[in-house]
């Protein structure tokens, strides 16, 4: 709903709600598009709920490696789910309206776990270096303390720049349109529909992504680089393949979470549309979440025997 109302005989809108465009506006694609969608978020929910609970279960996997894990599964549920159900909603109603304070939330808490989720991703890196770069120093240097600051400094940050980009762009004036041509509420599809000057809020935002981006980007990739060095150095075969099958989950999920979000935002201005961002996004948001815990769970002997383990447990039956 936009209310009208004249200040100094000029003519201001008041957004209260906004409507979102969604994926498609074709009819015949809303129907298979809700039941895919449904079933992608159905298994992101039972897989990360899965490591979450596993990893808390499961004594033996109560290492720094699944530590971050675990989070890496909160982080994941988190952002798909501020995200995924809202969108499925939209498949099966007329009008996709999202309220003013429910739009300002949504980006809030996705922007708080899509930034945690760059340094979860970054801490996993240097606890993989400590571990083969290191291996006589690993228990001291990756202590539980230190694995709750490496968590909780990631959600202390996210959720201040996530508050400060959220505030500072909702106190600006929504008055050219209130029509967002994107599936939920993001920052550039609301910053094009603001009738602010925006020049200071895209700089902010490009200093923060960009810092984000390239901060994790960069520990991930010295962390890397040093734990090839060391599989280099290593005599034995059999020591080169473990470092190398410790590591190949993790780097699965780097290469397709970092890829999607460099594909994103390293496009050229030229061919930058909202058409291809928002099929960048649909793959960040809704199936990387639901790719990670596969990947874990299939690559992983580990979570594997913990599965079998936690599963033959809860099925004894008392004598």
């Amino acid at each position: 709903m936009i209310h009208m109302e004249k200040r100094n005989h000029t003519a201001v809108t008041q957004v209260t709600e906004f409507i979102l465009m969604g994926i498609t506006d074709n009819p015949e694609l809303q129907a298979p598009l809700f039941v895919t969608f449904f079933i992608i978020y159905l298994v992101t929910v039972i897989g990360n709920l899965g490591i979450i609970i596993l990893t808390h279960l499961d004594s033996k996997l109560h290492t720094p490696m699944y530590f971050f894990l675990r989070h890496l599964s909160i982080t994941d549920l988190g952002y798909s789910t501020v995200v995924g159900p809202k969108m499925m909603v939209n498949f099966v109603v007329k009008k996709n309206t999202i309220s003013y304070n429910w739009c300002a939330t949504q980006l809030a808490i996705f922007e708080i776990f899509i930034i945690c989720e760059l340094f979860i991703l970054s801490a996993m890196a240097y606890d993989r270096y400590v571990a083969i770069c290191k291996p006589l120093l690993y228990v001291v240097i990756m202590s539980e303390k230190v694995c709750w600051v490496l968590a909780f400094i990631p959600y202390l940050y996210s959720t201040f720049v996530s508050l400060f980009l959220t505030i500072k762009l909702f106190t600006l004036s929504f008055c050219s349109s209130n029509i967002i041509s994107y599936f939920y509420c993001d920052c550039l599809p609301l910053i094009s529909i603001l009738c602010s000057d925006t020049h200071e809020l895209e700089l902010i935002i490009l200093i923060f992504s960009g810092c984000n981006l390239l901060s994790s980007l960069l520990i991930v990739l010295v962390s890397y680089l040093f734990i090839f060095v060391a599989i280099l150095r290593m005599n034995s075969a059999e020591g080169r393949y473990k470092a190398f099958s410790t590591c190949g989950s993790h780097l699965t999920v780097v290469v397709v979470f970092y890829g999607t979000l460099l594909f994103i935002y390293l496009q050229p201005k030229s061919s930058h549309t909202f058409n291809i961002d928002k099929m960048a996004s649909v793959f960040y948001t809704l199936v990387i979440p639901m790719l990670n815990p596969l990947i874990y769970s299939l690559r992983n002997k580990e979570v594997k025997d913990a599965l079998k383990r936690v599963l033959t447990n809860r099925c004894k039956i008392p004598t």
